[in-house]
């Protein structure tokens, strides 16, 4: 395992989409979003994508640059055709787009269909925070999830996001995924050769299983058992069936060669103006005085700290900006030779072997 700048990687990634025939300003945007999840410890969202989004690039499956269009307008609700681009560039488009409408009218909701994988939906939070907005997002994916009781997937993992600005650089924001792990984070175990934890998920038998090319096959378990397919169910709504986009088995696989179909996946988002409901100063010092005395509740024993969700983000970020990102052999080896097809010089590691 070598460890690369963050920099060189965004530079890298960012030569790469613009090789595949993306345009500058969308490559800034996908590149950014892509490194940021390195950076922020969420791997199997990260750069290790690449090569698949290229491949797809290549076939026509995704669009590299996509005509994205405003399909329906109101004062407050925005829906949003993604025209088979990366997901990355759809919804940093549309909610641009929204964020603009809800600083004038204090709310948007925005529904986008044919999009595909748009990385974290914690980066679209982040975003909207920045611009003090509050922000939800959701997402449908490729079938991982079987309906409680079953044991064939059916719903995708389909992440719930939120974010809310705190008057600083530390925003709380919220992003998990309605099975007990994403399943990008099994993907990664498969193209790394590891095993993954008991109680991720089931093979195709509907049986527990640790080897991640089985659990592929079969289902990821749902977060908190029916509670975790309930929510699963209700972001499907949302995304594929609200915006029109596809849902649950019809949402098509990138990862599937055999698939020729666009993925037409589903996203959606609602912000908030807070200014709108209150001074902004009044629910700054709200935030503080709330995560203040969270942090404050006595410790469970073994536990060192309290943190919100959104600290342990910072902390990741800051400490691979100054020690960098480390890859692992498989996913160095893959994106060096799509950069060689492509002739983009990947980067050299800081250092050989992390200690």
């Amino acid at each position: 395992m070598r460890t690369f700048r963050a920099i060189d990687l965004k530079c890298f990634c960012e030569n790469l989409l613009i090789s595949s025939g993306m345009n500058s300003e969308d490559a800034k945007v996908a590149a950014d979003s892509i490194v940021k999840a390195n950076l922020e410890g969420v791997a199997s969202h990260g750069i290790s994508r690449l090569p698949i989004y290229v491949r797809r690039f290549r076939d026509g499956r995704i669009n590299v640059n996509p005509d994205i269009q405003i399909v329906q307008k109101t004062a407050s609700v925005l829906l949003v055709d993604g025209n088979n681009g990366l997901g990355h560039v759809v919804s940093h488009r549309a909610i641009m787009k929204g964020m603009e409408m809800a600083k004038q009218n204090g709310m948007t909701a925005i529904a986008v269909k044919n999009s595909n994988h748009f990385g974290t939906a914690a980066y679209f939070c982040q975003l909207a925070c920045e611009q003090n907005l509050a922000c939800m997002g959701f997402t449908n994916s490729p079938p991982g999830i079987a309906p409680w009781g079953g044991k064939n997937a059916f719903f995708g993992t389909n992440p719930i996001a939120f974010g809310f600005p705190t008057g600083n650089d530390q925003p709380v924001i919220i992003d998990l995924s309605t099975s007990i792990v994403a399943r990008g984070k099994i993907i990664l175990a498969a193209k790394q050769g590891e095993e993954i934890p008991d109680g991720w998920a089931i093979n195709e038998d509907g049986e527990p299983t640790n080897d991640p090319e089985a659990a592929l096959r079969g289902s990821v378990l749902p977060l908190g058992g029916a509670k975790g397919s309930a929510l699963a169910l209700a972001v499907e709504i949302l995304t594929g069936i609200l915006s029109g986009a596809a849902f649950g088995p019809h949402v098509n696989n990138l990862y599937d060669d055999e698939e020729t179909e666009p993925a037409n996946v589903g996203h959606f988002f609602i912000l908030l103006d807070i200014d709108k409901f209150m001074d902004l100063s009044i629910f700054f010092k709200s935030m503080e005085n709330l995560l203040h005395e969270m942090k404050e509740v006595p410790l469970a024993p073994g536990k060192g700290e309290i943190r919100y969700p959104g600290e342990r983000r910072k902390r990741e970020r800051e400490l691979r900006l100054l020690e960098g990102i480390s890859l692992s052999a498989s996913v160095e080896e893959e994106l060096m030779n799509i950069g060689k097809d492509l002739s983009v010089k990947f980067p050299e590691p800081l250092y050989f072997e992390k200690i």
